[in-house]
């Protein structure tokens, strides 16, 4: 956005702003002095009887109107809310937020702390830790892998002991500290179309031990030997420094339909968990960690 716009659209919200609280307070006066005598009828008359007198607003009800508007003058002097002007006082959302955050830091921090030099396996077996722990995912964790930790279609089931990445300790935390970028890329061309496709998803299959035409899966094998086996290795077997998945154990992190394996294989996946360490910080992370590796552990 250019200077000019900027500065355009900063005084067309003062004047809109300005402009309101002039025209209340004139509109306010008026009301306060009514044309003509006081108690006088205007002439309208409905029902019959029922009149419309020239008055003034209740005094009590004009000073309050007042108060409301002399407020709303202190409060656009004190804190944003004419355009480019931040107030007197400097407030802002993020200073808010920081301030927050400085706070639950100083009054939750020692708690967090004194976790984070026990390794992660025996602080998996600490209650407390555990509680502090579940806490944290529900916040964080929970919208994608869900309340129970058993994932969905594309987040990955964190009770099962299959992971991308390593299931050890220091793997888990890693995988929580810096995130993870998972690109499986689309294969449909140079597998030659949807034939080429069908073929590697029916050797796919196999490997998990489902009943297949093994005519067309030794087919697959050849294509998936030299398109595949560099990131999934021998077998399908996977390979967890890529993230590339086990395909031999029967979990699927989009879905093991025939569908589905051949949509991933024509069409290709992405996946991306955010780094967690910029708003958690490593106490947190560590108990944090030591949590999804006590739910893995059961």
């Amino acid at each position: 956005m250019s200077d000019f716009t900027s500065e355009f659209w900063s005084w067309f919200i003062i004047a809109i702003v300005g402009g309101g609280i002039v025209w209340l307070f004139y509109l306010l006066r008026g009301n306060d002095k009514v044309p003509g005598e006081p108690g006088v009828p205007t002439g309208h008359v409905w029902d019959e009887n029922l009149q419309e007198f020239n008055n003034p607003l209740p005094r009590w009800w004009s000073i309050m109107f007042y108060i409301t508007i002399f407020f709303a003058i202190g409060y656009l002097i004190l804190y944003p809310g004419m355009g480019s002007y931040k107030g007197l006082l400097g407030w802002t959302e993020v200073g808010e937020y920081e301030q927050e955050v400085a706070a639950a830091e100083e009054k939750y921090g020692p708690i967090f702390a004194q976790f984070e030099q026990t390794a992660i396996p025996e602080l998996a077996k600490d209650p407390a830790a555990m509680k502090a722990g579940e806490r944290l995912f529900v916040t964080y964790c929970a919208v994608c892998h869900g309340s129970d930790a058993r994932g969905a279609p594309g987040f990955p089931n964190l009770r099962d002991g299959d992971w991308l990445y390593g299931g050890a300790p220091e793997q888990i935390e890693a995988t929580i500290l810096h995130g993870r970028n998972g690109v499986m890329p689309a294969w449909e061309a140079p597998l030659g179309g949807e034939a080429g496709v069908n073929m590697v998803a029916t050797y796919v299959m196999s490997l998990s031990g489902r009943e297949v035409d093994e005519k067309l899966a030794a087919e697959g094998k050849v294509k998936f030997d030299m398109f595949c086996v560099a990131c999934h290795l021998e077998g399908g077997k996977g390979n967890q420094a890529l993230g590339a998945p086990n395909l031999s154990d029967n979990i699927w992190l989009y879905g093991g339909s025939p569908r589905t394996i051949k949509e991933t294989i024509a069409k290709g996946r992405s996946g991306r968990m955010p780094a967690h360490n910029e708003f958690l910080g490593t106490a947190k992370s560590h108990i944090l960690a030591a949590y999804i590796y006590s739910l893995s552990q059961d």
